[in-house]
Order: C-alpha cells, then structure tokens, then sequence
C-alpha cells in the first residue's frame, strides 16, 4: 500500500494539486494533512489524523454509477476504522475552493 501511495503523490490531479496548495502546512485552521494515506485496505487522497478525517475528491469518473457504488462501500469501510469522511468533486476545488475549505474546516468540528 505504501508504495502505491507514493506513486499516487508523484503523480496529482490538477484538482488534487490545487487543493494540497491549501491545505498543506498547517494552512487550513492549524490541521496538518497528509496526502494519499493508507487507511485499511484503501488509500485516501487527504488525511487529518488529528482530527480522524478523510478528505476525498472525485473526479468526472466518480459520476458512473458502478464508481459511485463503489466509492460508497469504500467509505463505510473507511469509516469502520472510526474517520470520519468529506468528499468533494474535483469541479468543485476549481471552481470554488473557499466553499470546500470550509466543508472540511466544517467535517473537521
């Protein structure tokens, strides 16, 4: 897992970029996120272990039904572990990152 991980982090959607131009470094309220974390059996794009979140942006390829399905059953997995879980559309980060700042400052408490 952690070397798919790494590969992940080498290689960002543009989304994935502009949203880890914002949080990283304790931008976002003080919380520290790491970026393509294993959490189980998964990786997740973003995650607050301070504040046990997973933050996940989905791509135009999340909008196919079998992916949605999909994304559900990953997220109650990931949820099992006690994180809690914000998701966001990658349209969303480019077009209006203050609004899914403030989504997850909001998931975070």
């Amino acid at each position: 897992m952690r070397s798919i991980a790494r590969q992940l982090r080498k290689q960002p959607t543009r989304s994935e970029h502009i949203l880890w131009q914002a949080i990283r470094k304790r931008q976002l309220g003080g919380l520290r996120f790491l970026r393509q974390h294993p959490i189980g059996p998964t990786i997740v794009d973003f995650y607050c272990h301070e504040k046990r979140l997973a933050v996940e942006v989905d791509g135009g390829i999340h909008k196919n039904r079998d992916v949605k399905e999909r994304d559900l059953v990953r997220q109650d997995l990931i949820e099992r572990y006690d994180v809690r879980f914000y998701r966001c559309t990658a349209q969303e980060v480019e077009q209006n990152l203050e609004k899914v700042l403030e989504g997850i400052l909001e998931a975070a408490g």
